[in-house]
């Protein structure tokens, strides 16, 4: 057998078993009821999110701070876990205000560390829109999306190893289709699927809901974020990590209208009066 046959035969394995790896791991998400492609525990998921927490804060610029800032964020967000379907799930939910003055932006790692710069933030004028941001964002974790993006990079580290091996019988030319295949592979994981989007909406919008919030916020987000984009500061790097928020407002509205057919009731607060005492002064 040649060098080369061999060599396509290890390939061939490794992206046998790379693919055979991600395809058969499957589960049921215990809220969502979707079946889902994840190769780590919820355990792990925190775990990961733990350790990684620092490091992302380190990127923009560590904390906020303002001690009634973070608790304040804190106070909406356990709120939003709390009073919803949000808080039967096993993940401890920890939510992070970031100094960071520039970058639009909010995000959520695996295992349940919710982010949202002070940027952001200082572009909100209600409770009811930090309450969308945050309840999207923990719609992430619930959703299970890192840990299916992580299963999807594993499989790809998969078939990258393979198309190195395969090509390797000219080391240059292996190298360069290695490197192509990584950054193809990082280009498919940069963002967040359309599905995900709109299942984070969904989720958003419930959790929002049950634990009393105006869903007319997260609308208000999503309008705040698409009329950015025209700015001079430049495009929100929110943009960068979550499709478009302007073909998402129709779908928003659509679910406002269906469970709210006689109108959104009084009792769901936007906390406009709250959100200025508190945050207007301190940003």
């Amino acid at each position: 057998m040649s060098r080369l046959l061999i060599r396509l035969v290890i390939g061939v394995v490794f992206a046998v078993f790379g693919m055979f790896n991600y395809f058969t791991n499957v589960s049921e998400n215990p809220i969502t009821g979707e079946k889902q492609r994840v190769q780590l525990s919820p355990q792990q998921e925190i775990v990961i999110g733990r350790q990684s927490a620092p490091k992302m804060a380190q990127q923009h610029g560590n904390l906020y701070p303002d001690r009634t800032l973070q608790d304040y964020v804190d106070s909406v967000g356990n709120r939003v876990v709390r009073s919803s379907i949000a808080k039967s799930s096993s993940y401890p939910f920890e939510f992070h205000l970031l100094r960071d003055p520039q970058t639009v932006n909010a995000f959520a790692l695996p295992g349940g560390q919710v982010f949202i710069t002070a940027a952001l933030l200082s572009r909100l004028n209600s409770e009811a829109q930090l309450a969308g941001v945050l309840g999207h964002e923990v719609g992430h974790v619930i959703g299970r999306h890192g840990a299916e993006h992580l299963a999807k990079q594993q499989l790809g580290s998969a078939l990258v190893n393979a198309v190195g091996i395969a090509a390797s019988d000219n080391p240059g030319s292996g190298r360069q289709a290695a490197i192509l295949a990584q950054a193809v592979n990082q280009m498919v994981n940069l963002k967040y699927g359309r599905e995900d989007e709109l299942e984070s909406d969904r989720l958003g919008f419930q959790f929002m809901t049950e634990a009393g919030y105006n869903p007319k916020g997260i609308v208000e987000l999503m309008k705040i974020l698409d009329s950015a984009r025209g700015g001079a500061q430049g495009q929100p790097e929110f943009m960068s990590t979550h499709p478009d928020p302007g073909n998402r407002i129709e779908q928003l509205i659509s679910i406002i209208n269906r469970e709210y057919p006689q109108g959104i009731p009084t009792r769901l607060e936007e906390g406009k009066d709250r959100f200025a005492q508190i945050v207007a002064p301190r940003l």
